[in-house]
Parts: structure tokens; C-alpha cells; sequence
């Protein structure tokens, strides 16, 4: 079982339909789904035949009881998602360019960061039962460093990754008990405190030299690197880009899937990429018919 812990909310996407103007009305076409990386990552493990489940809170409202019930219908477990009624299921709001990248997000995420570190303790009994715990830095950094060294005693094994430039911030400077590490090249430089552009190889021994057991950085267009005994660069997969939100949560599912099933992580970097690209084909934050069969069926092209 694989213990996903963090963000669970609504996204409301607005792609631009030209090139967008600053300080301006722009026209856009605009989409919701549900979202959150904790979430994304724990939906496409379920749709990979993975026991899944969700450690997060959403608000007493319908937003919280729809995102519930898809959870439950993706089939994963949702017995550790507290309802918090003192604030609101909690949104991410992402403006795209005509091409589907990101340009603009923002986010509200009061209700996962009301998770405390008693709350874990609470339910650690059955924490502690999972293989893997993967943490997204929409948990605060109190509860980021309690679930390190929570899964360091039992011995849990602990992914995580930081959501974005600011929220590298909740990352403890020494990252040991972090078995895997996945950040993208900006945030790895924000977080080292480096200037831009170093090479991606520096960046990924700096973070292990930093704590992090293992480290798959991802280099955007250019695919992703991999970092544990040695540097590994893992090629992109070619795939039409409709919009590219969620195709990092959706690699993160792939390589714990293919680790769990007993692959080294240079080879589960391979099936995390191909699950990205496949992602970012998709309107979707997660894919919805993305399985085991898909998987495999793109693999073998």
C-alpha cells in the first residue's frame, strides 16, 4: 500500500486562446476537474491496480463530497481524509498559454494545511502499514519533518516533493529519511539558494549531498534526470501537448508504481516519464483511462 499525504482540491483551469496580455481581459476556455498532487498521484496509482490511500482534509461543502465520491469511484481509500469544517475544500487555480503550459497558479489550501502532527500520530497505527509514504509540501513543514521521522522508525519508506518554488520552503534543510526526492530544475535551484542555470547534474548531487537517498529531477521537454549511485538521464517521450497539468504527479504515480513492482528507478523513471507524457495528452489532471494496459501498450512502441 502506498500512503499518499497532502493536497486534495478542485482545478479550475483557463487556457488562453492567444497570447496572453498582461493587465488585461484575455480570452479563455475554461475547465474544472479534481486535483491536488497527493490526490492526483493516489488516483493514478489506484488506476494502476496500486492500494492507494489518501491522507487530507476537504471542507464541509459540495466541492469536498464530489472530490470524496470520484476518490471512492477511482478506488482509493479515503478513510484518512478528515472534513474540515472551518475552511473551505481547497482550490487551485492554473492559467495556461495556448500551448498548455502554465503561465499563472494559484492556490488556497487552508483546509491541508489545518493536518497537524497529532493528527498523524492519531492514525499512525495504520500509516505504518503502507510501503511507501509520499508527502507534497501542501502539508506544513511541522508535518513534513513528523512524517520523515514517523516512517524512519517504522521503517516507511518516504517520497516527497516540494509543489512549488515557494513551498520549498517546507523542506528541512537536511533531508535525511527522504529515500526519493522529486523537484523540478527551478525548485531545486530555489531551494539550494544556487543561481540559474547549473548544470542539472550539479543540482542533483547537491541534493544528495543534502540527505535525499535518491533524487529524479525533471527537466521538463527534455525528460528527467536520476540520481542515486550515479546519474542517470532518462529521454523524454514525444506526446501532444493539450495541457500539462498533473503530468509531474502523474510520473511520481509511475515510478513508485514500477518501484513497487521491484524495477531499479532508473527503469521507473522510464514508465514515470511515459505516464507524464501520456498526462499531458489528456484535458484531465489525471488521465482517466490511464492503466496498467495503456501503459504497457505505449511502452512497447
Amino acid at each position: 500500500m502506498i500512503l499518499c499525504l497532502g493536497g486534495a482540491c478542485i482545478d479550475r483551469k483557463y487556457r488562453a486562446q492567444g497570447e496572453v496580455v498582461y493587465g488585461t481581459s484575455n480570452s479563455v476556455r475554461a475547465g474544472r476537474s479534481f486535483g491536488g498532487v497527493a490526490r492526483n498521484v493516489a488516483e493514478n496509482l489506484a488506476r494502476l491496480g496500486v492500494d492507494a490511500m489518501l491522507f487530507s482534509a476537504v471542507g464541509n461543502d459540495d466541492d469536498g463530497r464530489a472530490l470524496l465520491q470520484h476518490l471512492h469511484e477511482s478506488g482509493v481509500e479515503t478513510s484518512l481524509v478528515a472534513i474540515d469544517a472551518a475552511h473551505p475544500t481547497a482550490e487551485y487555480a492554473a492559467v495556461l498559454g495556448s500551448d498548455g503550459d502554465l503561465l499563472l497558479g494559484v492556490s488556497d489550501m487552508r483546509a491541508i494545511e489545518s493536518i497537524a502532527p497529532r493528527d498523524l500520530d492519531a492514525c499512525w497505527e495504520r500509516c505504518a502499514a503502507a510501503t511507501w509514504m509520499f508527502v507534497d509540501c501542501n502539508a506544513t513543514a511541522e508535518l513534513l519533518s513528523a512524517c520523515i521521522a514517523r516512517a524512519r522508525s517504522a521503517n516507511v519508506r518516504v517520497a516527497v516533493d516540494p509543489v512549488s518554488e515557494p513551498k520549498t520552503s517546507r523542506l528541512p534543510i537536511d533531508l535525511s529519511g527522504v529515500d526519493l526526492l522529486f523537484m523540478n530544475e527551478r525548485e531545486a535551484t530555489v531551494y539550494l539558494g544556487w543561481r540559474p542555470g547549473a548544470p542539472a547534474a550539479e543540482l542533483a548531487w547537491a541534493l544528495r549531498e543534502r540527505g535525499a537517498a535518491s533524487v529524479v529531477l525533471t527537466l521538463g521537454a527534455s525528460g528527467a534526470l536520476v540520481a542515486s549511485d550515479r546519474c542517470v538521464q532518462i529521454p523524454p517521450f514525444g506526446a501532444e501537448r493539450v495541457d500539462a497539468t498533473g503530468a509531474g504527479d502523474a510520473l511520481i504515480a509511475g515510478v513508485l508504481y514500477a518501484m513497487l513492482r521491484g524495477e531499479p528507478l532508473a527503469a521507473a523513471a522510464r514508465v514515470g516519464t511515459l505516464a507524464a507524457a501520456l498526462t499531458i495528452g489528456s484535458v484531465s489532471s489525471v488521465r482517466p483511462d490511464i492503466s496498467v494496459a495503456l501503459l504497457e501498450a505505449a511502452r512497447a512502441t
